[in-house]
């Protein structure tokens, strides 16, 4: 087997517990079923990963870099502000249907953390990361350039599109209905755009003129 830096195997090793988890659920992955997933010895995993935990970061923290990049290059500058967050959202949505099963295992994931003793931090580290995420979108989108401000605190508006679209996604994946999930997303595009505000440039103000003798 060809030598390979660490870096590189536990992203390997990390996609491969994604694939095997998303498929037969996180309870029944055990380590040798990862590491058979990913062509490797136990005693390559072993080596990359020092316990479940680190592994279960890792593919918490992978998950969410597989939709942050899309999300990131569509919220490039559009022709209005409206146009921007919808074309995030619209990214991310993208991606919760063309990877269902994905989405389905970060429930899961968090389920699991809470379930177990001394892996409860996961499922805070979980949160936490998406809404770390989510204030890294909003400062890309209002505080690209000068002119704008917030309404609101950019954590309280990080931790509610967390949570809107924790939710959101869930009902989508127990009800199928991609219609009113994109109702939902055009509704939300508009209050999150009505939070952002554009601010008047203050104009300097005219030097006093000495009265004339």
């Amino acid at each position: 087997m060809p030598r390979m830096p660490l870096a590189e195997r536990r992203r390997q090793l990390t996609e491969a517990a994604i694939r095997a988890m998303a498929r037969d659920g996180v309870a029944r992955t055990t380590t040798r079923s990862i590491a058979a997933e990913a062509g490797v010895s136990l005693s390559v995993f072993h080596y990359c990963f020092d316990s479940k935990q680190a592994l279960l970061e890792s593919v918490i923290e992978t998950i969410t870099d597989h939709y942050l990049g899309v999300v990131k290059e569509a919220i490039r500058p559009r022709a209005t502000l409206r146009e921007t967050v919808r074309a995030g959202f619209r990214a991310y949505w993208d991606h919760v249907r063309a990877r269902p099963a994905e989405h389905m295992l970060t429930y899961e994931l968090t389920q699991y953390a809470l379930r177990q003793p001394g892996f409860e931090h996961l499922a805070r580290r979980q949160h936490e990361l998406y809404c770390a995420t989510y204030a890294d979108l909003i400062e890309r989108v209002s505080g690209g350039g000068p002119g704008f401000e917030l309404s609101v605190p950019v954590p309280v508006l990080a931790r509610y599109l967390a949570a809107m679209t924790d939710g959101l996604t869930l009902n989508f994946l127990v009800l199928g209905d991609d219609r009113a999930a994109a109702e939902i997303l055009d509704m939300v595009s508009e209050h999150v755009a009505g939070l952002v505000r554009a601010v008047e440039p203050i104009e300097p103000a005219d030097p006093v003129q000495a009265p004339v003798g």
